[in-house]
């Protein structure tokens, strides 16, 4: 249908489009009605679009930066300065040797010294010259077993004195005597008389070896090459025995090197052999 074209004096436009709004523009005479005009609606895609430009804009001064720093050369480290060597340590002083302790003086040195010649001389002469001896130093059959200095510890009433200890064997008696003389004051300081046997003195042990080797008894057992071994103290606990109550040894005999094959018991009092036994049985 074709649309009838507007007279000179009309006011009404006719529109291609749609039906024209019935509503009334304020203001406006109710005979004239304004066709609405449609704005146009923005694109979503644009407002994408817009977003990313502005993003890119605001990140391109950002990556330039990031380039010109990227692109400045990095400043060289400048070296490090070479540590300075250590000072060699001083070698330590070598320790000083430590002085030896000297030894501890040893008081009265002097008392534990042998005894000189002069002094056993005077030792046997004050136990004789002593009145409890008479007898003894009278009959004269005696032999001094051992004569040695002795040294008492402090307390002692003779701490500190030269004091000679002696032991006789009285055969006479057959008694052992033992004595301490001071020899600093000259006197018998103690005296013992007992009955017991002190060890053979060595000038007993020969002359026993002496009386067996030439006893005619111990001669005919002998071999060819055998002679006295040794001598040994015998004293026996049984009374009916003669080493009992008699000064007495035992002189061992054979061939030198090899056991002993005989055994000879000598009366060192009357100084004779006694007993002859073979070294099996003895």
């Amino acid at each position: 249908m074709r649309a009838p074209s507007a007279s000179p004096g009309s006011s009404r436009v006719y529109s291609p489009g749609p039906m024209a709004s019935s509503k009334k523009s304020p203001g406006r005479s109710p005979g004239r009605a304004k066709a609405p005009v449609a704005k146009p609606a923005k694109s979503k895609k644009v407002a994408a679009a817009k977003k990313v430009a502005a993003a890119k804009k605001a990140a391109a001064p950002k990556k330039a930066a990031a380039a010109k720093k990227a692109a400045a050369p990095k400043k060289v480290a400048a070296p490090k300065k070479a540590a300075a060597p250590k000072k060699a340590a001083a070698p330590k002083k070598a320790a000083a040797p430590k002085k030896a302790a000297a030894p501890k003086k040893v008081e009265h040195a002097e008392l534990f010294s042998p005894l000189t010649e002069g002094e056993r001389a005077d030792t046997l002469r004050l136990l004789l010259e002593d009145h409890r001896l008479a007898s003894m130093a009278k009959v004269g059959r005696y032999r001094v077993i051992a004569t040695e200095p002795l040294a008492l510890k402090g307390g002692h009433p003779l701490a500190g004195h030269r004091i000679a200890r002696v032991v006789i064997y009285d055969y006479a008696a057959d008694r052992c005597v033992e004595a301490n003389v001071d020899l600093d004051d000259l006197v018998v300081a103690h005296l013992n008389i007992n009955r017991s046997q002190p060890m053979l003195a060595v000038e007993e042990e020969l002359a026993a070896m002496d009386i067996a080797i030439h006893d005619e008894r111990v001669q005919a057992q002998l071999s060819l090459g055998e002679g006295p071994q040794a001598a040994m103290h015998y004293w026996s606990e049984r009374p009916a025995e003669l080493g009992y109550s008699r000064r007495s040894a035992a002189v061992l005999l054979g061939e030198r090197g090899h056991r002993p094959s005989l055994v000879a018991v000598v009366d060192l009092l009357d100084a004779r052999v006694t007993e002859v036994v073979s070294a099996e049985l003895w």
